[in-house]
């Protein structure tokens, strides 16, 4: 019995121990998170109050940023305002000037209302008292003719038809003699066309040449280190040489047939000698353009002696060869003046008249063309010129004169030449007219650069695309070559119509030569 009550008595000890144990604990416990809860709250208003600042301060930015803009707004919308403003003062003094001056217009237009009001009333008074005039005068004739008006209408119809059947009589005889003069055009008309078939080749001229080469490496010589020997080539006889994938074979291009011919001939005797520099290019141009003079005096004797002309001077003989290397609307000029003067002979065996004039006449009369590139005026004009300056006669020299009809044709001679010339060029394809077009358009090309202060020679190359210039180094300075690129630029094209773009390529090169003995 006392151990039960021992073993209660410390079971309850134990209970209350445990129970005192917890008690203590919870109070231990909430003693804790009372401290924590109160450190919570001292950093959560921390937290605040700094929260607080950082928004007063983002606050006060703000404001200053809109006052800011504010301000921004207020001075461009003053600025807007202000050129609105004079904006419309300026309008406002335009629409006064307008009026101002439509207004004196308008004073000017009534002054002239006016005026034209009292010419008017003048031009009436006028006609009223012309009126009277007239009516006067109609009495006046009426009493001193004795006649009425319808009898003196009467009377002069009377006589009119009188002298209409006169006329009749006169133009029924004049009908007859124009019809005989027509019959005997139409025995000549007929002549003509029987002349027409003369059997003559005609093939029209290019204005390329191409020269064959020995093997393809001598392209490269021709070209020489850095293109030197194609550019003397090219500066010295102006023309341009295409050098492409064609195998063993060079193209020489010029519009200008005896410039082509010389490039041609020197080329030709460069290959052959096989030394080709700038110095034996030049040495070699020399002999190929004295070579092209020797043929051009040939030509001008073989023309003479296939005519069987006598008499014609030596230089005009020059001048019929220079013809070789000219061409009209794509025919040859000298074989058209040859064609000329055959035709010419014939018509006028044909007619009675000596053959030898009209075909003088008819070899000459484009004797011009051969001037036309280095003097000024037409081959018309020129022809007259030498042909006088030489002795020719005057028959000849009316031909030359009348042969496009700028002169009335007074002599049987000039006719002649004039139906030659026409029937030697309107045979079909003896011309070309879109070659002789592009031709003029190089040549005008050519005149406009060498216009200008300094250019010692010009040159049309690429098919008119380009234009390539010498100029004197004494006149023309390095620093005068751009401006006067330009100037020649502005020059062509206020001048000529052309299609595409033209380049202008100027070349100055200054030389020394002298001599050690």
């Amino acid at each position: 019995m006392p151990l039960v009550i021992a073993i209660i008595a410390i079971a309850a000890a134990a209970v209350v121990s445990g129970a005192l144990f917890f008690f203590i604990g919870i109070s231990y416990r909430k003693s804790v998170a009372e401290k924590q809860i109160g450190s919570a709250e001292q950093e959560a208003n921390k937290i605040v109050s700094e929260a607080m600042k950082t928004a007063e301060a983002r606050k006060k930015e703000a404001i200053l940023e809109g006052k800011d803009e504010i301000h921004r707004l207020r001075n461009e919308s003053e600025k807007e305002i202000s050129d609105r403003r004079r904006e419309v003062q300026r309008q406002e003094r335009r629409i006064q000037q307008k009026e101002e001056n439509l207004d004196k217009k308008m004073n000017n237009l009534e002054a002239k209302e006016e005026k034209v009001q009292k010419k008017l009333k003048d031009a009436d008074a006028k006609l009223s008292e012309v009126e009277q005039l007239k009516k006067s005068q109609f009495e006046m004739l009426e009493r001193i003719s004795g006649y009425t008006a319808e009898q003196a209408k009467a009377y002069l119809l009377e006589q009119l038809d009188h002298e209409l059947n006169h006329e009749k009589s006169v133009k029924i005889l004049a009908y007859e003699e124009e019809l005989k003069d027509e019959s005997e055009k139409l025995a000549r008309k007929i002549i003509s066309l029987a002349i027409q078939r003369l059997a003559a080749d005609q093939v029209s001229e290019a204005t390329v040449s191409v020269v064959a080469l020995p093997n393809d490496e001598m392209k490269g010589r021709i070209i020489g280190r850095e293109g030197r020997n194609i550019r003397a080539i090219e500066n010295a006889t102006g023309v341009d040489l295409i050098i492409d994938d064609t195998p063993e074979a060079i193209t020489v291009s010029c519009f200008e047939p005896v410039r082509r011919e010389i490039a041609r001939v020197a080329l030709e005797k460069l290959i052959a000698d096989g030394r080709i520099h700038p110095a034996r290019i030049e040495e070699m141009i020399e002999k190929a353009r004295r070579e092209v003079e020797h043929k051009i005096k040939q030509s001008g004797e073989r023309a003479v002696l296939d005519t069987g002309l006598r008499g014609i001077h030596p230089e005009l003989v020059k001048l019929l060869g220079k013809l070789r290397y000219r061409t009209s609307y794509g025919q040859n000029v000298l074989d058209h003046s040859l064609e000329v003067a055959y035709i010419s002979g014939m018509i006028a065996s044909e007619l009675g008249i000596d053959p030898t004039v009209a075909k003088r006449a008819g070899l000459l009369h484009d004797i011009g063309k051969a001037l036309d590139h280095e003097m000024e005026g037409s081959h018309i004009e020129l022809g007259v010129e030498v042909a006088r300056k030489y002795k020719e006669s005057e028959a000849v020299v009316h031909a030359i004169q009348a042969h496009h009809g700028d002169v009335e044709a007074k002599t049987v001679v000039a006719c002649i030449v004039q139906a030659a010339d026409a029937i030697s060029a309107a045979r079909p394809g003896a011309r070309r007219e879109n070659l002789e077009n592009y031709i003029k358009r190089l040549q005008k090309l050519e005149e406009v650069a060498s216009s200008f202060k300094g250019v010692e020679s010009s040159y049309a190359i690429q098919a008119g695309r380009e234009i390539r210039i010498m100029v004197k180094p004494e006149v023309v300075s390095d620093e005068r070559m751009v401006p006067l690129a330009r100037e020649i630029c502005k020059k062509i094209e206020e001048d000529l119509e052309y299609p595409g773009q033209i380049k202008v390529n100027i070349i100055r090169e200054a030389r020394a030569v002298d001599f050690a003995k």
